[in-house]
């Protein structure tokens, strides 16, 4: 079921922007949540750097509400959560050793979202430039991607040590919509979190959010300009916004 968002107005976006026939020519798809579901590796990873403080460890849904910010905030999560929390240079060596440990299995129990390989594919194939933006580090996001054999249909990849501020500022969408060379009025951006439809606020790119991703904020009241349960939905809820309100 598709829901009708407020959003940040796809009726002005396209005002601007023009003819709604040829959009998307971009679509942006944050990594964690929306395309994979990671978090049992990511959950592994933490327990296994708690450990190592004699931390006690943190179940798969306590780790699931703390991923969206980056590798760093992550941990200074974990770690307040597990009563030891870290600060400064602590935490900078906590997150080099979480870095380690999780970059050793990066796909050992990661799957794909439902849809995610067949929307990749398709729209790629129909020759919407692909972008994954993720607040992941770039090395370990193109890793996975290419395990999952994507990454020969993504064009652009923003990881959150790629430069750009993270989201849910607008640089890194901005980032990656001028190495495809279009502007925010072509562009679509599918997330699952505050951080992802944040961004796209800013940017003032077009928003659908994807439920069940990794968020303690319900997909439908994080403000995109649609919503939808699967990514199989993602074709409907594109046509939907093309239409004209």
């Amino acid at each position: 079921m598709l829901d009708q968002m407020e959003g940040n107005g796809v009726t002005r976006i396209f005002a601007e922007a023009g003819d709604r026939c040829g959009w998307p020519q971009a679509i942006l798809f944050d990594l964690d949540g929306t395309l994979i579901d990671s978090v049992p590796d990511i959950a592994a990873a933490v327990n296994e750097l708690l450990s190592q403080d004699n931390l006690p460890p943190l179940s798969v849904d306590a780790v699931r509400g703390m991923i969206g910010n980056g590798v760093r905030k992550l941990v200074e999560r974990a770690c307040a959560a597990s009563g030891k929390p870290v600060e400064g240079d602590r935490l900078d060596q906590a997150t080099d050793r979480m870095m380690g440990i999780y970059g050793k299995h990066l796909t050992q129990h990661t799957t794909m979202m439902p849809g995610a390989m067949e929307m990749i594919v398709a729209y790629h194939g129909a020759r919407v430039k692909i972008g994954v933006v993720t607040n992941k580090p770039e090395a370990f996001t193109r890793e996975i991607l290419t395990h999952f054999g994507l990454d020969a249909h993504v064009d652009v990849v923003v990881g959150g040590d790629s430069g750009p501020e993270r989201k849910p500022a607008p640089d890194m969408l901005t980032h990656a919509l001028r190495a495809m060379g279009l502007s925010a009025g072509r562009a679509l951006m599918v997330g699952d979190s505050p951080a992802d439809i944040g961004a796209a606020k800013a940017a003032f790119i077009a928003s659908i959010a994807v439920r069940g991703g990794y968020t303690k904020v319900p997909a439908d009241e994080l403000g995109a300009d649609r919503v939808i349960s699967s990514l199989m939905e993602l074709p409907a809820a594109i046509e939907a916004l093309k239409e004209p309100v």
